[in-house]
């Protein structure tokens, strides 16, 4: 049985923040191809079709790193990986799952923004307390897991406290 040691919560937030970064880049590069191939002029037009087009790469990256070894680039770096339950590499739905149900970072606290006709700063604040409030169900869980993960049945692990054996 691999040691399913959870890494602490600053170092997976710590390694969300640095994801963000990464992703900036992937986003931007992806962005800048949509609108160049589709000689997008405006930003409202196709405005539906980049968003569909930036979520469909977020899937792809976010999915095909955690079924190929389990591990994003900042995942990498901070030394951790995304197991389901027993230890093992995460199947293609079991990822898709998972990629999915960790929107709820973010999409409720936009959702009831939008809902009260958030302004200005309410914008930022209800959206940043939603992310506050998930992160924070670490700390109801037994194991450190962050809902998302009980939900989809992953979790995440510290690479450090597993054998050399288990890391490849």
């Amino acid at each position: 049985m691999p040691d399913l040691t959870t890494p602490s919560l600053r170092r997976r937030l710590s390694s969300m923040l640095y994801e963000s970064m990464l992703l900036f880049g992937v986003l931007f590069i992806s962005g800048w191809l949509f609108s160049t191939l589709l000689q997008q002029r405006h930003a409202l037009y196709l405005r539906h079709g980049l968003e569909m087009w930036l979520f469909l790469v977020l899937a792809l990256y976010f999915i095909w790193f955690w079924t190929h070894g389990g591990q994003t680039l900042a995942m990498k770096t901070w030394r951790f990986r995304v197991v389901d339950q027993q230890g093992a590499a995460l199947g293609l739905w079991r990822a898709a799952w998972r990629f999915l149900l960790a929107w709820l970072w973010v999409l409720p606290g936009l959702a009831l923004a939008a809902a009260v006709h958030g302004q200005q700063w309410t914008l930022v604040l209800i959206p940043a307390g939603n992310i506050v409030l998930w992160a924070l169900t670490a700390r109801l869980d037994k194991d450190g897991q962050f809902l998302h993960d009980r939900l989809a049945g992953t979790r995440l692990v510290d690479v450090t406290a597993m054998p050399a054996t288990a890391k490849s």
